[in-house]
């Protein structure tokens, strides 16, 4: 069992733990996951790591309370202990040797983007970050990404906080300018990772994204994380998370994503009316 020895929310629908476990703590390397699960009969939920401290033996998750199996995570208590925490698993990141980065994240991603920014920044290289959410009230990891980033530049969709934009634009006018970037990294909704590509593309700037399709055992075997990069078929799990951003089909992607929407409302609906009855 792994014992959750700290919590914090980050805003309404965004929460961090941070959880006992030694040997995934002693190993993981940013862009790598763990497959963790809430209870015995919880579903496998797919999260990056987004922290270790090998000393303290802790490793940081940071999800979005979206389902069935995130509320359950999100139910339990600092103290208490989750059943499954599975990993590393998937490849870490390839940063060696790049001298000047974009990190591009967007909402929930930039909790995937950030330890990634901060391997970056203890390597030396030169970082600029950029971030994008919704709305103010949704801003996550500021702090942090500023800690880490030598330029770090905010936008919200309404201009609630830092400038109204979204990330393509603050990116596009960067490349406009000259940036001479090695490589974008860009961690965040499928259909933002794809207009980021679509942005770098024509300036022939390497675009790496982090893809997060639907996982059962991240192991390969299940297939459930199929994408198809360069023509051909990739698993997420074991040949990602991380892929060349122009071979991946998004639009396929983006299907597929799209095919479990009903089936997890329905979860998650059901998982309301459980928590509800547990409270009266």
């Amino acid at each position: 069992m792994f014992k959750i020895v700290k919590r914090r929310e980050l805003n309404p629908t965004v929460t961090e733990l941070v959880i006992e476990a030694p040997l995934v703590a002693k190993k993981a390397k940013a862009g790598q996951f763990i497959i963790v699960r809430a209870r015995d009969d919880s579903e496998r939920i797919p999260l990056t790591v987004a922290g270790t401290d090998p000393e303290a033996g802790t490793v940081s998750i940071i999800f979005q309370v979206v389902g069935a199996g995130t509320m359950q995570l999100n139910a339990v208590k600092e103290g208490e202990c989750v059943h499954d925490f599975v990993g590393p698993l998937g490849k870490p990141t390839a940063i060696e040797g790049l001298k000047s980065v974009c990190v591009v994240g967007g909402g929930v991603g930039c909790a995937i983007a950030l330890p990634v920014a901060r391997a970056l920044h203890a390597q030396g290289t030169k970082v600029t970050g950029i971030i994008g959410f919704r709305s103010k009230d949704l801003l996550i990891l500021e702090d942090e990404f500023k800690a880490c980033c030598d330029e770090l530049i905010v936008v919200t969709d309404d201009g609630s906080y830092g400038r109204k934009a979204v990330v393509t634009v603050p990116l596009k006018e960067k490349l406009e300018a000259g940036a001479q970037f090695d490589e974008v990294i860009t961690i965040g909704p499928l259909i933002m990772m794809k207009f980021v590509v679509a942005t770098t593309k024509p300036f022939g700037v390497k675009t790496t994204v982090s893809m997060n399709p639907i996982m059962v055992d991240g192991t390969g075997m299940c297939g459930g994380c199929r994408l198809t990069v360069g023509g051909q078929t990739k698993f997420a799990c074991v040949d990602g998370p991380d892929f060349d951003g122009f071979e991946v089909d998004f639009d396929e992607a983006l299907k597929r994503g799209g095919m479990y929407k009903p089936f997890e409302a329905h979860a998650r609906e059901a998982e309301c009316n459980l928590l509800n009855k547990e409270v009266q």
